[in-house]
């Protein structure tokens, strides 16, 4: 099975290691396509481990409707090996209901006991 958020990779060389808890996240962009493959394949619990504590919804509902068909980042802000903090912009498409569309979002990570996580995001 290709990734979700790169079809080139397979699912378990790239974020499938990272979704079983085999490997952590080493820059925030890396952390933001495992998430979005996380969204793609409704691995709630996933999510809700990369999310920061200070964040974090209860739990985490899926549109049945909703379909992720594809990731492009758009650029980065820290968030490397070296960084407590970073910016991941992208855009996602999707379809819902049959119809296509397309979400381009700002969302910032921050390091939270050395492990890179989700902090909040704002969509543009």
């Amino acid at each position: 099975m290709s990734c979700p958020c790169d079809p080139r990779m397979s699912y378990n060389a790239c974020c499938g290691r990272l979704h079983r808890g085999e490997a952590s996240a080493a820059t925030a962009e890396q952390l933001m396509r495992s998430r979005y493959s996380a969204f793609a394949l409704k691995d709630a619990e996933y999510l809700l481990r990369s999310w920061h504590p200070r964040t974090r919804p209860r739990r985490i509902g899926f549109d049945p409707g909703l379909v992720w068909t594809g990731l492009t980042v758009l650029g980065t802000t820290g968030g490397s090996p070296l960084h407590s903090a970073g910016t991941v912009h992208f855009s996602a498409t999707f379809t819902e209901d049959g119809q296509a569309g397309r979400m381009n979002e700002n969302s910032s990570f921050v390091r939270n006991d050395g492990d890179w996580v989700y902090l909040n995001g704002v969509i543009i």
